[in-house]
């Protein structure tokens, strides 16, 4: 039988071996930011814990985690997507319109936007792909051209009353919670398995890792990219959608300063801004973090242009995470690489 002095050491070793498997883990970094930020938050405001306000975080987290769900594979891919605040806006608009000027069925309303949004990832990926301009301006091009889009159809007036077969979608509840959060769950959970198990998922860790060996290895990469951009597209506008149900109206100022938060959401949750890197479960912690600051810094009545400042510091020192957890991992496989040389020499010399 082990003596007792045996089984400290062995629960020590066991909690060592799981303390580094965690610090090895994507999420840990948010995992971590998440715990010491609730502590925080409900020393500050007793309230932020209760039911209510859980269930509002969590509601309005489904929004942004449906976008960040997108993001996320379009920055595995080292590619990047600023136009999703306007795609978000007109998608709602056009679905909007369609529902009451119109006078389609809200199915055939909600089509329409998807189309859109998967017409508005079809161009940028394709002038992506096809013409070698950078991700940055060709999604910077097109969410202003999208938000000239809206304010034309809109004239800056808001969409309304939309029908109440629409504004019913996104209150109605299952198992007691708003539907928006069930759904982003489950866009989060096929997300996870598509990046995880497919060869689709495969195939965009790879092009984001080393986008000439991908080629190599037969990875057809204007396919890949083309993809994560209409997904990005459609995911969007859906979230823009069910953003109008929930206001009662479409509004043509929707969706601004989308993009940094989706972006700062999923390079805090793991995801690398440089590519190859991350899962979609951090990801989506990461969505539940921003939405748990906005929440938190409204409660604490912090004036609007004040969190904006927060915002930008936070999106400022998740890329810095970012830089030093790619350089980690970096020195990591040198020395692991200086290692096996050392061992081989010593092998061979022998």
């Amino acid at each position: 039988m082990p003596s007792t002095s045996q089984k400290p050491q062995a629960q020590r070793n066991l909690f060592r071996i799981f303390f580094d498997w965690f610090l090895r883990r994507p999420e840990s970094g948010i995992i971590l930011i998440l715990v010491v930020f609730v502590a925080i938050a409900t020393i500050v405001n007793p309230t932020f814990l209760s039911l209510s306000n859980v269930v509002n975080i969590l509601r309005a987290s489904g929004f942004t985690m449906i976008s960040v769900v997108g993001m996320s594979m379009v920055l595995i891919t080292g590619g990047l997507d600023l136009s999703i605040g306007s795609t978000f806006a007109l998608g709602a608009v056009l679905c909007g319109l369609a529902v009451t000027d119109w006078g389609m069925p809200v199915p055939v309303g909600i089509l329409i936007g998807l189309l859109l949004g998967a017409a508005c990832g079809t161009v940028n990926g394709f002038l992506i792909v096809k013409t070698g301009i950078p991700p940055m301006i060709v999604t910077l091009g097109m969410q202003y051209a999208l938000r000239g889009t809206v304010s034309v159809l809109t004239k800056g007036v808001p969409i309304y009353p939309l029908p109440d077969s629409f504004t019913d979608l996104e209150p109605t509840k299952i198992f007691g919670l708003p539907i928006i959060i069930l759904i982003a769950i489950l866009i989060a959970i096929i997300g996870h398995v598509s990046l995880s198990r497919t060869y689709f998922g495969r195939s965009v860790y790879a092009l984001g890792g080393n986008q000439e060996a991908a080629r190599i290895s037969g990875i057809n990469i204007q396919r890949t990219k083309m993809l994560v951009y209409i997904l990005m597209g459609v995911l969007v506008a859906f979230a823009g959608m069910m953003t109008a149900s929930r206001l009662g109206s479409a509004e043509p100022s929707t969706g601004t300063g989308l993009e940094m938060k989706v972006i700062c959401g999923a390079i805090i949750g793991g995801i690398s801004i440089s590519g190859g890197m991350g899962t979609m479960f951090g990801a989506a912690l990461g969505a539940v973090f921003m939405e748990a600051l906005t929440n938190s810094l409204t409660v604490m009545r912090i004036d609007v242009y004040w969190q904006n400042v927060v915002f930008g510091v936070v999106m400022i020192l998740s890329v810095l995470l970012d830089q030093y957890k790619r350089s980690l991992i970096q020195r990591q496989s040198i020395k692991n690489t200086e290692l096996k040389k050392t061992a081989t020499e010593t092998t061979s010399g022998q």
